[in-house]
């Protein structure tokens, strides 16, 4: 059997999905694949998951499976986020709050990747952006924000200092999510990413380069045990 063009192969690797909890989504990471290949993987994945995320999605792919009759009506586009959402996008499962903050703007789209996700895993999210180093003053004016945040997702380029001066101000879980921005010898993330490993601030974990989809996901993850011990 041909597995790279058989539907009918995709569809029973899929596999039973009733192990799951209720609030984690399937996902597809869309570079790579044809918007065919798209639709076809997420009809499959709604007929048994209530909420479906299209991660790294282009507005070709948007346009695609809004033409699809089954779907036109379930589809949700994030651009900020590259975020494509199929289904109804849950309330959230608890009070704790995932707080998403940025060093800078060009920062923002991996830290909305990381939002969207945490909204459709069910938890309650904030945005905090703009708060870097480079004015400390938009940070600290923000502390108590810091203070009542369950998880913390701080996204970060440059020099990546930023979480570790969050994880200096709160006694809360910080997930370091080291981006991509910067000039030559930021050496397109990997600068901040060793920055973030080599944090002498407690408590904090630090994610691939980019990589706000998993950031999001290990957030709303910490923030789902809250709900389970209360």
């Amino acid at each position: 059997m041909q597995k790279g063009s058989n539907s009918c192969w995709r569809r029973l690797n899929l596999g039973e999905q009733g192990w799951r909890k209720q609030w984690n989504p399937e996902v597809v990471f869309c570079p790579g694949k044809s918007p065919e290949q798209i639709k076809e993987i997420l009809l499959n994945l709604t007929a048994v998951n209530p909420v479906v995320l299209a991660m790294r999605a282009t507005e070709q792919v948007y346009q695609h499976l809004r033409r699809v009759p089954e779907m036109a009506d379930k589809v949700e586009y994030y651009p900020e986020a590259r975020a494509i959402l199929v289904g109804k996008k849950p309330e959230p499962q608890t009070q704790g709050v995932v707080l998403v903050l940025t060093g800078g703007t060009a920062d923002i789209p991996v830290a909305e990747e990381a939002a969207v996700t945490a909204e459709a895993m069910g938890s309650r999210v904030e945005r905090l952006y703009d708060v870097g180093v480079a004015g400390l003053h938009r940070l600290l004016y923000n502390r108590d924000r810091l203070l009542a945040a369950n998880v913390l997702v701080v996204v970060a380029g440059m020099e990546g200092a930023l979480p570790s001066v969050v994880g200096g101000l709160v006694d809360k879980p910080v997930i370091a999510v080291p981006t991509s921005v910067g000039y030559g010898a930021s050496l397109h993330g990997l600068s901040a990413l060793l920055a973030m490993l080599n944090s002498c601030a407690p408590g904090l974990a630090v994610v691939n380069i980019d990589n706000g989809f998993g950031a999001g996901y290990l957030a709303s993850l910490i923030n789902q045990m809250t709900k389970e011990k209360q």
